[in-house]
């Protein structure tokens, strides 16, 4: 395993809060890794072993996530929260121009700081993400998130996660949803295996307007004009439709978009296919310093 260290940072309203910090190269822009909904920084772990070394990788674990703290209130389960969260990191850090990396909502954190932060990015990659989410992925994630229970052994958590998740990755078998159940479960000092993130964090999702429902994403999406651009869709997404898709690259020209086959919401970043599609997007950011 790529050798990091787990650093820390504390959010405006006193919460310690986690990141992976993977040593790479200091002549080429850091990598920034942000997760979806319920993941966490192991989530990138195909990323880092690959590619750390050469590339610095900072791996973020929102609010309520992985080894960060669980918010107070969990009405502060929010993108704009997220998003203050990780300005206070980028300002303590004073880094250069980063690539960022961004599962779901990670990719709209991302259009966000595109938006708010002008010139904070060199280039960014989108995993199965738009300005529009269609709602049969919501819904499908408002019914699920916050649901989960504990398990007695990792094997009986990956076939709790194929139940839910199988549509997703219909291609997977049982060691790749033990791989799964690793990333998004957590072993407790009790031996019981519980999901990793605070339960809590679905209640502003079922809030009225808690999807952030009628709020245009479009501006925050066309702030990243300016630079190298990849857009991820998994071929079964039901969160990101091949409408949306197909917008956005008329919209941004220079977004290449990569359909990545027999997945859903959201690829892995482990497919070949995606593999291929990080690789062209930081040669396109080195042809750009």
């Amino acid at each position: 395993m790529a050798g990091f260290e787990d650093k820390y940072w504390l959010s405006q309203d006193g919460l310690r809060l986690h990141y992976r910090d993977y040593p790479g190269r200091e002549d080429r822009p850091p990598i920034l890794c942000l997760p979806g909904l319920t993941r966490n920084a192991r989530d990138f772990e195909p990323i880092a072993e690959r590619l750390a070394g050469e590339w610095r990788i900072i791996c973020i674990e929102l609010r309520g996530r992985g080894e960060s703290a669980y918010a107070k209130d969990p009405v502060s389960y929010a993108p704009l929260v997220y998003l203050q969260d990780i300005g206070v990191l980028l300002d303590e850090l004073a880094l250069p121009p980063l690539i960022g990396i961004g599962t779901s909502l990670g990719g709209l954190l991302l259009m966000l700081m595109a938006a708010t932060r002008p010139g904070c990015l060199a280039g960014a990659l989108l995993n199965d993400i738009g300005p529009d989410i269609a709602e049969t992925g919501l819904e499908r994630i408002r019914r699920t998130v916050g649901t989960g229970s504990a398990h007695p052994t990792w094997v009986h958590a990956a076939r709790a996660v194929a139940e839910v998740q199988g549509v997703i990755y219909p291609d997977y078998q049982l060691e790749d949803w033990l791989r799964v159940a690793k990333r998004l479960y957590r072993l407790t000092g009790q031996g019981r295996i519980v999901l990793d993130y605070d339960q809590r964090l679905a209640e502003p999702l079922r809030a009225p307007g808690g999807a952030a429902e009628g709020v245009d994403l479009w501006p925050a999406f066309m702030a990243l004009g300016n630079i190298p651009l990849t857009l991820l869709r998994g071929a079964l997404s039901d969160l990101l439709t091949v409408e949306t898709a197909a917008t956005m690259q008329a919209r941004l020209p220079q977004l290449e978009m990569v359909t990545i086959p027999h997945v859903g919401h959201a690829p892995s970043l482990e497919e070949p296919a995606a593999v291929a599609a990080i690789d062209r997007l930081l040669d396109r950011v080195m042809a750009t310093i």
